[in-house]
């Protein structure tokens, strides 16, 4: 009996995880590590002490976007953890903060990338853990896909 080309190792039938869509997920996730980072740097170097709170929260946004994207981008077990312990601190990180910026906005002089669930962003801060999460738990080690992209 022949195996299926789906069967055949090496053939991988679904996408690998940092490949096809996986790549642009990657791809939204480098351009949040990289925008939130130099607004971050910014801000803390030039006007820090006008909106600590806003500041320091941007910078701590930066760190999870930079995790998640290096996370992503990498094949493993370990990256995979990594990346969904990122995607979900980002997810945590942009409801509570987008529900702190609305119950407190005396707090927040100046915007975060996550304020009011990131509307200065199109709301993609808010959709892209989500969509990162559903990327992650189709991929998760151990699954078809996984096998396939460990070799």
């Amino acid at each position: 009996m022949t195996e299926s080309p789906q069967e055949t190792p090496g053939n991988a039938s679904p996408t690998p995880r940092n490949r096809g869509v996986g790549m642009l997920i990657i791809t939204a996730y480098g351009i949040f590590a990289v925008s939130s980072f130099a607004r971050a740097l910014y801000q803390i170097l030039t006007d820090f002490d006008a909106s600590p709170v806003s500041y320091s929260l941007s910078a701590f946004a930066a760190t999870v976007y930079i995790v998640a994207s290096l996370a992503l981008a990498k094949i493993g077990p370990r990256a995979w953890l990594v990346a969904l312990i990122a995607v979900l601190l980002e997810l945590t990180g942009v409801l509570a903060v987008g529900l702190w910026t609305y119950l407190d906005p005396e707090l927040f002089n100046e915007a975060t990338v996550w304020s009011h669930f990131g509307e200065g962003y199109g709301f993609v801060p808010l959709l892209l853990p989500f969509i990162g999460l559903f990327w992650l738990l189709r991929h998760r080690p151990g699954t078809e896909a996984a096998r396939d992209t460990a070799g």
